[in-house]
């Protein structure tokens, strides 16, 4: 019974939520695929990229933006996790002049490292939050004042 309401829903969808939706498609393969063939360097710096002007943080679009993303990262044909979410999220944010920080951290797991990443908007986690403060955090993108 959920998919009349589902369908009817998306039908009151306006051309700006049919862009977003594509865009967070788009940025989630993007993000996929750098991480996939890219160095971490590379990610990095990418990742490091400035806001563009207008700095705002504007909690309407970080929670539209991040539901896109994360909508779509629940139905792709392939693996996301938290680095593909979080770096799609970032760029999406970005992009619109959100100032939004991209965390990487690890913490011991057994024999070996774990990583995570989530990203913060204003010192408020938007991404990742959950197991976030598992983790210590070892770089920030960009860097710190950035």
């Amino acid at each position: 019974m959920a998919a009349p309401a589902t369908k009817s829903r998306l039908m009151r969808l306006g051309p700006s939520d049919w862009l977003l939706f594509a865009e967070a498609l788009a940025t989630l393969a993007v993000a996929s695929a750098a991480i996939a063939l890219l160095s971490f360097r590379r990610v990095a710096a990418a990742a490091s990229a400035p806001a563009r002007d207008g700095a705002r943080s504007d909690a309407q679009t970080v929670r539209r933006v991040r539901g896109a993303v994360q909508g779509w990262a629940r139905r792709v044909p392939w693996r996301t996790v938290c680095f593909q979410r979080g770096l799609a999220l970032h760029w999406m944010l970005r992009r619109r002049g959100v100032r939004s920080v991209l965390l990487y951290g690890a913490r011991r797991d057994g024999d070996g490292l774990a990583a995570h990443v989530w990203v913060e908007v204003d010192g408020e986690t938007v991404i990742g939050g959950e197991e976030a403060p598992n983790f210590a955090c070892l770089a920030r993108f960009p860097p710190e004042g950035g």
